[in-house]
């Protein structure tokens, strides 16, 4: 992937700001992955892609709790696609016909897939 050297040279300074002060926990360590690898690759993301999943300290992914609400959430506002944690692929049968017809899942089973996969290097 070509990432270690810029990763052992560069510095990132990352603020999370609960804007509505709800304290609700995000679940959006693959988001930030997607985000950082976008960043020293200079590629941008796929366009109308919602990212899913979150990440634990020792790097593993963590499923999500309920697809149905994000992915409604997603296609509302222009998702066509999601990148799913693969421990959520028997979830996809509780999302409505609807949300499955319009917005197509990708899975990966790590960080670095999703990475590669959200910036359309797959």
């Amino acid at each position: 992937m070509g990432i270690a050297q810029a990763m052992d040279t560069t510095d990132f300074h990352v603020e999370a700001i609960d804007l509505l002060s709800n304290h609700v926990p995000c679940e959006a360590g693959i988001a930030l992955v997607v985000a950082v690898y976008s960043a020293i690759k200079k590629h941008s993301v796929v366009a109308g892609l919602l990212v899913l999943g979150d990440l634990s300290f020792q790097g593993n992914i963590k499923s999500v709790r309920s697809l149905a609400e994000p992915l409604q959430v997603g296609m509302d506002n222009g998702a066509r696609r999601a990148l799913v944690p693969l421990e959520n692929e028997r979830n996809f049968l509780e999302v409505s016909g609807e949300i499955v017809e319009r917005v197509d899942p990708v899975f990966f089973s790590d960080p670095m897939t999703a990475a590669m996969k959200a910036l359309g290097m797959t």
